[in-house]
């Protein structure tokens, strides 16, 4: 039986079929480096605008809305993740600068509202802009972040509100620890019927035991930081309001490192005769002779005069 003639290949037929595939190879190398899928970054349109107190915005990043891809005759319609209205970032951004006229290093807090095509605010966002030494400017980029699928599309920005306080009273950001090993902040509160609660906290983020007893020492400022004449701080809520629970009277709180104590600020918005009293600022030291924090409560205070302060307590949990 005669076997069959060996395959052979000649030496052109070889380089002809290496050639072929290397060049299969590089094509789609070079559609994944230069192809046009590649996205060019949106570009920044410049703006204009002439900010407020010290900060402004300088450009606008605003990528234009993809195309919904079409339906495939294959596709499988079944309900996913993908298919659902999710928020999602659409990479809209503003680009800032804080620009510090004063004669100290100072911390500001501002936030940006992201403005629809009719005018209204799609989102706020707020950025945090450490020590701004004086005749400083610092400049970054803060991102509108996660906007439903419905929501009107983002046509400008600008300057909502501006806090600024000495970058050695400004409250340590979450997961970060002063050195005096106490953090001190204060949340966004709540506001019910004209009554208003905004909470302290007092964080041991150090490595050694710490007290307090009785209440936060407090001074209330105005816009300028100056001190706020003509209100009165009283020990509990009980003169303000008694929805607010009961006083507790004040006790020693020995905190443990990782653990916390709360406090309250605690008053109503009434307006009647008289000038309403708006208090921005207060400057909070946990006890006697602690660092002071100043925290931005904006405290509108109306015509009422007054303002109430629980002690200091056991954080739950």
């Amino acid at each position: 039986m005669r076997r069959p003639a060996p395959l052979r290949l000649s030496v052109l037929a070889v380089t002809a079929l290496l050639l072929a595939a290397c060049g299969t190879e590089t094509g789609r190398a070079g559609t994944g480096d230069t192809g046009a899928g590649a996205a060019d970054p949106p570009p920044a349109t410049q703006v204009d605008d002439p900010g407020k107190d010290g900060v402004r915005i300088t450009a606008l990043t605003l990528p234009s809305p993809s195309p919904s891809p079409s339906p495939s005759p294959t596709r499988d319609y079944s309900v996913s993740a993908d298919s659902l209205d999710l928020a999602r970032d659409l990479g809209v951004s503003a680009s800032y600068e804080v620009t510090n006229k004063g004669t100290e290093t100072l911390t500001y807090s501002v936030v940006v509202t992201f403005l629809g095509v009719d005018g209204g605010a799609v989102t706020n966002q707020t950025v945090t802009v450490r020590g701004v030494g004086p005749g400083k400017t610092i400049r970054g980029t803060v991102r509108a972040g996660d906007l439903p699928p419905r929501a009107p599309r983002v046509t400008r920005a600008r300057v909502l509100e501006v806090t600024k306080v000495p970058a050695s009273e400004a409250p340590a950001d979450a997961g970060t620890c002063p050195a005096s090993g106490i953090r001190v902040s204060a949340d966004e509160g709540d506001a019910a019927m004209g009554l208003r609660v905004v909470g302290l906290h007092l964080d041991n983020c150090g490595t050694r035991d710490y007290t307090v007893e009785g209440y936060p020492l407090l001074e209330l400022l105005d816009s300028t930081r100056k001190p706020v004449t003509g209100v009165r701080i009283l020990h509990g809520s009980a003169e303000i309001t008694t929805g607010a629970g009961p006083d507790n009277p004040p006790r020693p709180v020995t905190l443990k490192p990782g653990e916390s104590a709360t406090a309250g600020l605690v008053w109503r918005n009434t307006t009647e005769f008289g000038t309403s009293v708006n208090v921005p600022y207060v400057r909070v030291r946990a006890k006697t002779g602690a660092a002071p924090v100043t925290v931005t409560p904006n405290l509108d205070l109306g015509t009422t005069g007054k303002l109430g302060v629980r002690p200091w307590e056991r954080a739950a949990g």
